[in-house]
């Protein structure tokens, strides 16, 4: 188990244990990561690049699981991905990445803060889970512009964040709710606090209608919360 230090950060050993680390944090991972790759279905079934090539880009891809797990899951399903495109910030996460011995994967070194190198329109998925809510606030419009760009109309972006309860009251209880989630999942109270002091400052989440209104300021259309369970969230919208 890896022991938070002053300040969160995405180093070696967390990536040595990123895996169990989201099992054991995130309620319901399962669930939210079936629903993140059924929603991201209908759009690998538009074809609407000129050579007919199907375009994943996972921002934030930490250690690749995402990428892999819509690639098995879409293959279940009927299709094929040509192009699966991985970026992230962190160095150590993006090695755990790239032993994935499969040419149609790509994985780049980006900061989210910064243009994307990526031409217009050049995917049909844009999948942002639990990325958005460790990026400075001021950036996080452009940010979605952003993936509004890179996305060919039709596209879909599939986002996840961490969020705040829409009062005091009920983020205290939806907190104290995942607090306790976590004590089953093992984690003892000295474990918590540290976690949570070490994310102060890093990690920002938002209250969810603020998450949507990015989204619909990027032009998006007909988005959707598709899971949530108390102060974590997930929606999709198309371009």
């Amino acid at each position: 188990m890896v022991v938070p230090g002053a300040d969160w950060e995405f180093n070696e050993d967390v990536a040595a244990v990123f895996d169990d680390m989201l099992e054991r944090s995130i309620p319901d991972y399962r669930k939210m990561r079936e629903s993140v790759n059924a929603m991201a279905i209908p759009a690998l079934a538009l074809g609407v690049d000129p050579v007919g090539v199907n375009s994943v880009l996972d921002a934030g891809c930490s250690n690749g699981l995402a990428l892999t797990e819509l690639d098995q899951y879409a293959k279940k399903n009927g299709h094929n991905i040509q192009h699966l495109c991985g970026m992230d910030i962190s160095e150590p996460m993006l090695e755990k990445a790239r032993l994935v011995d499969d040419d149609r994967y790509e994985f780049t070194h980006q900061d989210l803060r910064e243009h994307l190198t990526f031409e217009d329109e050049s995917f049909d998925v844009v999948l942002c889970v639990l990325t958005l809510q460790f990026t400075p606030v001021v950036h996080r419009q452009r940010i979605i512009d952003e993936f509004a760009r890179v996305l060919r109309p039709g596209g879909r972006i599939i986002l996840v964040e961490k969020v705040i309860g829409a009062t005091n009251r009920l983020d205290e209880d939806m907190i104290g709710i995942y607090h306790d989630h976590k004590r089953t999942m093992g984690y003892t109270d000295e474990q918590i606090e540290r976690k949570r002091l070490s994310l102060e400052g890093v990690l920002d989440p938002l209250l969810a209608r603020w998450n949507e209104n990015l989204l619909h300021g990027s032009g998006f259309k007909h988005g959707d919360c598709f899971w949530r369970w108390m102060n974590f969230a997930g929606w999709v919208a198309v371009k």
